[in-house]
């Protein structure tokens, strides 16, 4: 989607020229040197699907076991360890989209969400991570590909609430079963090359999108592209700079649904060199 603006001088010029028209004895010479009529410019930033990655069939995604330890008065170190299945941390995802996104040299790994800020990429199975005591946290984790693209199906990720206690214990909570948005990429910074072609990546969780239902909404430097696929994306045509993503769950009617996880702001920066 693209945003045309309209400059209002243009407006005036045409009012002139019907004033012209009506009086030929008019002296419009000064007006017609004077009128700045700007060109209608668009926003060069597209947001498009691309093609599906390779599958990973089998692939599976456990958590073995997420332990609290007390540290200080005020935080906890929380321990996760992961099982995986079917799939190769570490390799490098050969695809063609390795060639054109930006591509881990480290190969796969887990995409670890906590509270949907931005995510550690995993390249062993296994995390620590400091939270404050008394706090309540979601972590998503899930497969990526060694281009950052995450596999989208039910056994290739897992999601959990969790609570953390004065002691730094942790006790896990029911999952609520409301809709949730988690952000995935774009993320950092990215140079040169990489700025060309860049990942746009969720993951959704008890819901679907589509074009009569629930749909991501997704604003890139203040422009609105509408996504009802849930699939990788990627955007182009932005400039070097500070390039700002917003992605929030919206329902048919275009409201942000209700929820814990239903918007994410990210700042990135694209580099020349």
């Amino acid at each position: 989607m693209r945003k045309l603006f309209f400059n209002s001088s243009l407006g005036v010029a045409l009012f002139a020229g019907l004033l012209v028209a009506c009086n030929p004895s008019g002296n419009n010479s000064e007006s017609s040197d004077d009128a700045n009529v700007e060109d209608v410019q668009a926003s060069d930033i597209q947001v498009n699907p691309i093609d599906h990655s390779k599958e990973f069939p089998g692939a599976e995604l456990l958590i073995e076991s997420i332990t609290g330890e007390k540290i200080n008065d005020s935080e906890a170190k929380i321990t996760v360890k992961y099982t995986v299945n079917n799939f190769e941390l570490t390799s490098m995802t050969e695809h063609d989209h390795a060639n054109h996104l930006a591509n881990s040299h480290d190969g796969q790994h887990i995409h670890f969400i906590l509270d949907n800020k931005p995510y550690d990429a995993l390249y062993a199975p296994e995390h620590e991570v400091t939270v404050p005591l008394n706090s309540d946290h979601y972590l998503l984790s899930f497969l990526s590909r060694s281009y950052h693209e995450s596999i989208k199906t039910p056994d290739a990720h897992k999601l959990i609430k969790f609570h953390v206690d004065e002691n730094g214990q942790i006790q896990e909570q029911e999952l609520p079963d409301e809709p949730g948005l988690f952000y995935s990429r774009p993320k950092g910074e990215y140079v040169g090359a990489d700025t060309e072609n860049i990942l746009l990546d969720f993951f959704l969780v008890n819901t679907t999108i589509g074009a009569d239902g629930n749909k991501v909404l997704a604003e890139v430097n203040g422009e609105e592209f509408t996504l009802d696929s849930w699939q990788p994306y990627e955007i182009t045509g932005a400039p070097f700079g500070d390039l700002k993503v917003k992605l929030t769950l919206v329902d048919a009617e275009g409201n942000q649904v209700v929820g814990d996880n239903t918007s994410i702001e990210r700042d990135v920066k694209l580099l020349e060199d």
